[in-house]
Order: structure tokens, then C-alpha cells, then sequence
């Protein structure tokens, strides 16, 4: 019996009310996306440092947040993985689509339930089909994209610490870095993290990420 002939908590009153705990306390996020349930393409060269920043923008949400690696996906087959680096043909490329796919339906699945995603990939702004296109239609159209693009040197530098199928040539890396520069222009959000660190980057993602939502619809 609660003390002094109270009423215990929850327990219904004489008159058929029901005391109400107390209120959850409102928690203060922090500036940018909030508590916004977002699908996020983080878009890059090899070396822009898109798996660590995605990672670590997904840690430091405030609410439920995951992380989905194309790279990773790709590496889920053994055997029988084509190996880009072997040389790019029908296998390598089919297995690329079914790695987007792959993450496609786990997004779909974590937006169903209410936890956001970020996923990364180098998407080239001149197979628009394949890439930004086909992840919009992978995911769904209210993905945002935002390119990392750093100066080729770094990527360069980054690249060479890489080990295993994940490393590229330097021709090779040149050469993507330069096909991403096609995204100037094209409106997306492009941080140049030359000289960031990985905090400061995902700041700026965020940041980035707040005003897309913000923005009126086709503005």
C-alpha cells in the first residue's frame, strides 16, 4: 500500500482518473539535421575519405543512424569476387549493380523502421542513369547527395595507405578525381576536406544536409 493511504502511481483514482507520470524530459539536439530520419549518399573519389566520414556522421546523430558501405557489400562474396583491379568487365559490373541493390533494400528497410541511413559510393555526374539516378531509384527520391572532394594530391597521399583490392593506381585515382569534378555546377553540396578532419567534415555534412531539408521543394 503506498504510504499515507496514497494512490500508487498509474493505479486509477475513485473518480475513474489515471494519474500520468511525468513528462520525458525534451533532449536539446545539437544544430544541423536534428532528429530528422534521413537517407544520405555520400559521393566521392577513392582516397576523398567517404567510409570514415560516413561512419562517423552516422556515430554522432542523435537518433538511430546506420552506416551502409557499398565497398563492404561488394565484399560480402569470396568466392568468386570480381576484383575490379583485375579489370573492369561484365562480372565486376554486374556485381557492382547487385552490391546497389543490395544497399538499396537495406535502406529501404531501416527508413521503414524509422532509422536513418548514409550510404557512400564514387558516382560519376556523367552516367547520371547508373549512378545518382539509379541510387534514387534504388533508395527512393528523397535521397540527398553530397559530394567530398578533395585536392588530388590528398587523395593520392590517402589512396596509397590503402591496402588489399581497395587500393588503385595513381593513373586511376587521377582519373576519377578528375571525372568528379563534373559535379561543379550541378548544384549538389561539395565540401573540399583537404584540410579537415573527420569531425569538421561531418560537421559541415550536416550542416549541408540541414539546409537541403530546409530548402522548399524544388528550390
Amino acid at each position: 500500500m503506498p504510504p499515507h493511504g496514497g494512490t500508487a502511481p498509474g493505479a486509477p483514482h475513485a473518480t475513474g482518473a489515471v494519474p500520468l507520470l511525468p513528462p520525458v524530459p525534451v533532449v536539446e539536439h545539437r544544430p544541423g539535421t536534428g532528429a530528422a530520419t534521413l537517407a544520405v549518399l555520400l559521393i566521392g573519389p577513392a582516397g576523398a575519405g567517404k567510409t570514415t566520414v560516413a561512419r562517423h556522421w552516422a556515430r554522432r546523430r542523435p537518433v538511430p543512424t546506420a552506416h551502409i558501405s557499398l565497398d563492404d557489400v561488394r565484399e560480402w562474396v569470396c568466392s568468386g569476387f570480381a576484383d575490379p583491379q583485375s579489370g573492369w568487365n561484365e562480372h565486376s559490373e554486374a556485381q557492382y549493380r547487385l552490391a546497389r541493390r543490395t544497399c538499396g533494400f537495406a535502406a529501404r528497410n531501416f527508413l521503414a523502421n524509422g532509422i536513418s541511413c548514409i550510404l557512400d559510393d564514387a558516382v560519376f555526374p556523367d552516367r547520371p542513369v547508373v549512378g545518382l539516378g539509379g541510387w534514387k531509384r534504388h533508395v527512393g527520391p528523397g535521397l540527398l547527395p553530397v559530394v567530398l572532394l578533395p585536392g588530388l594530391e590528398v587523395v593520392l597521399e590517402r589512396n596509397a595507405q590503402r591496402a588489399g583490392n581497395r587500393r588503385l593506381s595513381d593513373e586511376e585515382v587521377a582519373a576519377i578525381h578528375g571525372r568528379m569534378a563534373g559535379w561543379y555546377g550541378s548544384g549538389l553540396p561539395i565540401i573540399d576536406n583537404s584540410a579537415l578532419d573527420v569531425e569538421s567534415t561531418a560537421r559541415l555534412i550536416d550542416e549541408a544536409l540541414a539546409r537541403a531539408i530546409a530548402a522548399p521543394p524544388g528550390g
